[in-house]
Order: C-alpha cells, then structure tokens, then sequence
C-alpha cells in the first residue's frame, strides 16, 4: 500500500492571501498596481505573479518571496537601463547574481541557497516572458543557480533516541494513568514522538493527523505531505502500542477541555496541537534526556539513516520519506558512508601513516 498515493485538494487561500488582479493585454491576469508610470519590465513582472497566483495557484508566501526577489531584479535592470523585458541580456541576468552574493549598501551578502531561490524566479519570469511572446529570447537560459552547499542530515544514535522517547514518556509516570492532565500529556508526547520515528512522518505531517487516518490494527496511517500529497507509512508495533495508550487513556482528558474534533494530538484545551506545540513537546524532552541540537527533523532524518544501516532500499526508503526524487533521499546514503569512514579510520591498523 505505501505506493498508493493521491492528490489532496488544495484548500481555498483566505481572501487577505488573494492577490488583487485584473486583465493583461496578454488575455491572462496580473497584479493590480496603483494607476500611475509604469516601465513594460514592471508590467511583465506584475503580469507573471499574476500568472503564479491564479493559474499555478502558488501559496502566498511563496508568492512574497518570488515578488520580493523580481522587485530588487527591476531595480538592479533598471540601473543598467533596460526599460522593458525585451531589452534584457545575459549579461544582466548575471550582473543582477554578482550583486546578489556580493550585496549592496541596502542589501546584504545572500547565501547560495538564498541566491538561488532569487534566480530561480528571474529564469521562471523570462521563460514565460519567451512563452507569451513578451521577448524574443529568453537571456537567463544559460544563468544557472549557485548550488548550495550539501548539508548532511543530522541522525543521532538509537541509544540517543530511545533516551529522547523515555524522556517524552516522563510525564506520564507523574500520576495515575489518564488521571491528570499532566499524565495525560506525558502520554500524548510520547505517543506523538514514538509515532515521529517509527514512521518518518514530519512534524507538520503528524499534527495534521485525524484520528481516522490510523489503522492500528493493519498498522499504517494516511499522512499528507508536502503539495497536497498523500502516502502511506506504516506503524511499528512500539509506536502503535504508544498511541492506543494515549487514545485510550489520555486523549479522552484533553478532549473534554475543547469541544472535540477529529484531530489526533490535542493540546491542553482540546484543540488540535500545532506543529510549534510539537517543537516544544520534542525540545523538553531533548532538555530531559541531555540531547542538544535537537531539530523538529531530527527523528525523520533518524528514522531514514537508521533503515538504510539496517540494510533498507534507498528507493524504500525514499517512498516512505514522500520523497518526489530518489535524489533527495540518496543524502542519506552519504551519511552511513561518512560512518563507515570514521569506523574505518579509528579501528584499521593501516588506516592512518
């Protein structure tokens, strides 16, 4: 079942995340600006986040941020005197990347990754500039993002996660099973980070879950993942033993504080718990059992690196991750092979001279 897969409907952007628009002279929509002089480059800007907004259906702060990166674009082709589109060069396009990781006296330095989300937006306005015949060229084809440097996942060890599970459980030893508030509470945590490494889910995947995405009895739930995707990830029987206890004999509790709901973790008033509630339940429970830089990934990027040192497929792996690339999943490979090296290193007669 853990190839079954389908699309969740996006759920309609309140009406302060809808942009304004109106009818561009290419018969599709654009941004609606205060009347007043506007250069034809501002205008083919405004007309592509219209396109973004209304016909890619971008979230709105993915749209802040391609507005923010395309407004300081203008301005650096407006300073080489480019007044329209058409005008653009390569040499801009480039010129405009320099300045970027360079900065400016209102601008910082940017960081490759920062960088290349800025290019990423300029190639996807002359791409759709070229496509709807603004220009007659497209000057950024050949400009390629910097590539940021590769960051290793950060797993810690089984013995360090079973400490990190222990710690969350805590709570619930402070008074009789589903009695208090207190108790109630230590047996969501553990049940919602027991859940974490036993499925890989996210943080946000796992707040998200209603109750009747569970399977405890097939050993499974239905999570919903980055686009509006769903998958299926299985139960271990540690975490499915933890979340029976905490519906059973907890959740109960937390749900006469709130007027019910079919979320699965509630926080202390019964309402659903957010994914910063999350954060704070995994970073007491790091506090507790003496862990440090500990991330709301780390018991995904856990759960990934200790399945690939047990042997796994990388392709299993990546299915269970709700990775789109093998690609993304392939880091984590790097990650058992740089602990094959420092074994290596430490423990060979003849790995050192």
């Amino acid at each position: 079942m853990m190839g079954t897969s389908a699309v969740r409907r996006r759920p309609p952007p309140r009406p302060e995340e809808v942009p304004q628009l109106s009818p561009s002279t290419t018969g599709r929509y654009a941004e609606r600006t205060p009347a007043g002089p506007e250069t034809g480059l501002a205008s083919a800007v405004r007309t592509y986040l219209g396109h973004l907004a209304v016909e890619r259906g971008l979230a709105a702060n993915t749209l802040s941020s391609y507005r923010r990166d395309l407004r300081r674009y203008v301005t650096v082709v407006s300073g080489r005197g480019r007044d329209g589109i058409d005008q653009i060069t390569e040499d801009d396009v480039r010129a405009f990347l320099v300045g970027l990781r360079e900065g400016d006296e209102e601008h910082p330095p940017l960081s490759a990754g920062s960088a290349a989300r800025a290019v990423v937006a300029v190639r996807g306005l002359h791409r759709f500039a070229l496509r709807e015949g603004l220009a007659p060229g497209d000057p950024a084809r050949d400009v390629k993002p910097p590539t940021p440097p590769r960051r290793l996942p950060k797993a810690i060890s089984l013995d360090a996660v079973e400490r990190l599970l222990a710690a969350a459980g805590a709570g619930a030893a402070a008074g009789e099973p589903g009695g208090s508030a207190e108790a109630a509470r230590g047996l969501r945590d553990r049940a919602l980070l027991e859940l974490l490494y036993g499925s890989g889910a996210r943080i946000s995947e796992a707040v998200g879950l209603d109750v009747d995405d569970l399977d405890l009895d097939e050993g499974f739930a239905r999570v919903s993942g980055k686009g509006g995707k769903t998958r299926v990830v299985p139960i271990g029987d540690y975490a499915r033993r933890a979340v029976e206890a905490y519906l059973v004999r907890a959740r109960p509790e937390l749900a006469r504080a709130g007027r019910g709901g079919p979320a699965l973790f509630l926080n202390a008033r019964g309402g659903r718990l957010s994914r910063q509630g999350a954060w704070m339940v995994l970073r007491a429970a790091a506090e507790r059992a003496g862990l440090s830089d500990v991330s709301p990934h780390t018991l995904r990027h856990s759960f990934a690196t200790h399945l690939l040192d047990g042997g796994a497929d990388v392709r299993v792996v990546q299915e269970l991750l709700g990775h789109a690339s093998v690609t993304t999943t392939q880091v984590y490979t790097l990650v058992t092979v740089q602990l094959l090296r420092e074994v290596y290193a430490t423990s060979h007669p003849r790995a050192r001279g």
